[in-house]
């Protein structure tokens, strides 16, 4: 049996634990339980711990997930790859949205966030390590599409996200995660004003908050291990 109020405590105390250490202001990092795979239950349980940002990765198990929790006050993230026909779904069933890669995409939510909401708070995913199997944006492409979408009024680019490659030394995950940074800095070097790094997770949460995560997506460290889908 998973105890999720145990796991939510020990989570939020890594993060504090984190925040201390790299000279942090407290409460400066927010938590988003990732409830990819597992059951609505699971989240209305961690609900009820205080939890209130989730996350997911497939629109149809998260709108599903939505409407069997329509009860609760939850502020929803999406952070999966967003197909063209799913656009619409998303933006208007979710706050955030980590993943927009594409110009596209950004086009797509911007026409299709229902007017009477307020603006979808987007970050865009980045792919530094040029990895072949994941989505993401160079640092020259993300800061081309800012400038593409600086205008829209539908959405609001908050920052940027990044899903590195697995590594187990602490300095080469911080590595990645400072050029993240970097590039955010950049970027309000040019007239942005991004405030958000969506990076670090069960395995790297520490590393990421040491160079400036905002919000860390954390699955494993609450829910276990994904059950298979």
């Amino acid at each position: 049996m998973i105890d999720l109020a145990e796991n939510y405590r020990n989570v939020n105390d890594r993060i504090r634990a984190a925040e201390v250490d790299a000279g942090r202001e407290p409460g400066s990092v927010q938590l988003v339980a990732v409830g990819k795979i597992h059951p609505a239950s699971l989240i209305r349980g961690l609900a009820a711990c205080g939890q209130r940002a989730f996350a997911e990765n497939f629109v149809q198990e998260a709108i599903g997930k939505q409407q069997e929790l329509e009860d609760l006050q939850i502020e929803w993230h999406f952070i999966g790859s967003i197909q063209s026909n799913k656009t619409r779904q998303i933006a208007s069933n979710f706050s955030w949205v980590h993943s927009v890669d594409r110009f596209k995409i950004a086009v797509r939510l911007n026409e299709q966030r229902p007017t009477d909401f307020s603006p979808l708070n987007i970050c865009l995913q980045l792919n530094l390590q040029e990895e072949e199997t994941k989505s993401g944006l160079s640092a020259k492409s993300a800061l081309e599409l800012l400038d593409q979408v600086r205008n829209f009024e539908r959405i609001r680019v908050r920052g940027f996200m990044i899903v590195p490659k697995p590594v187990s030394d602490p300095l080469e995950q911080r590595a990645i995660f400072a050029e993240v940074k970097h590039l955010l800095e950049q970027a309000n070097g040019l007239g942005h004003t991004l405030d958000t790094l969506s990076m670090g997770m069960t395995d790297d949460l520490e590393q990421a908050v040491a160079e400036g995560a905002t919000h860390v997506r954390i699955g494993t460290a609450l829910f276990g291990p994904r059950p298979l889908k």
